[in-house]
């Protein structure tokens, strides 16, 4: 017994399949997974706390998306935080910038930061920021509030 299909089910069953691989396109490049680095250079930082950033974490200066952390490694010499990202082509930054792990607020999410110096040389592909401020963490603040505030008032 032979079922015929509907030009109506081909369609849709069509449609589906579309919206699902766009959508897996999208989501490949809003993680920065989408493979192709055209228009972007790649530098490196060092911190010694990372806590929060994983690869496909943004690349932001002055709150807007430069580039993408491409790989996260614990260096075993120097027990920091070695990252690996990208940043635009358009966006040429100062060698003397630096680079923070950043969060967007108490229930944000976390970003690097950069953050432009005034050197007239800039940083090359390859190069490494080396002024860099690593994750703050928001427990140790209250902590540091806490048992300053019980201090002060006994």
């Amino acid at each position: 017994m032979a079922e015929s299909y509907t030009t109506t089910e081909v369609l849709t069953g069509g449609a589906v399949l579309a919206v699902a691989l766009g959508f897996l396109v999208y989501a490949g490049n809003a993680t920065g997974l989408g493979g192709g680095t055209a228009g972007q250079y790649e530098l490196t930082a060092s911190f010694r706390s990372a806590e929060g950033v994983s690869v496909g974490t943004d690349v932001r200066l002055a709150g807007v998306k430069v580039g993408t952390v491409t790989d996260l490694t614990l260096n075993p010499e120097t027990f920091r935080a070695d990252a690996r990202f990208t940043v635009d082509d358009g966006v040429a930054l100062p060698d003397d910038s630096a680079a923070l792990v950043a969060s967007e607020g108490l229930l944000g999410g976390t970003f690097v930061e950069l953050v432009p110096g005034g050197s007239p040389f800039e940083l090359e592909p390859g190069d490494e920021v080396l002024d860099t401020q690593g994750a703050v963490s928001l427990i140790s603040l209250l902590m540091k509030f806490v048992t300053s505030s019980a201090e002060e008032g006994g």
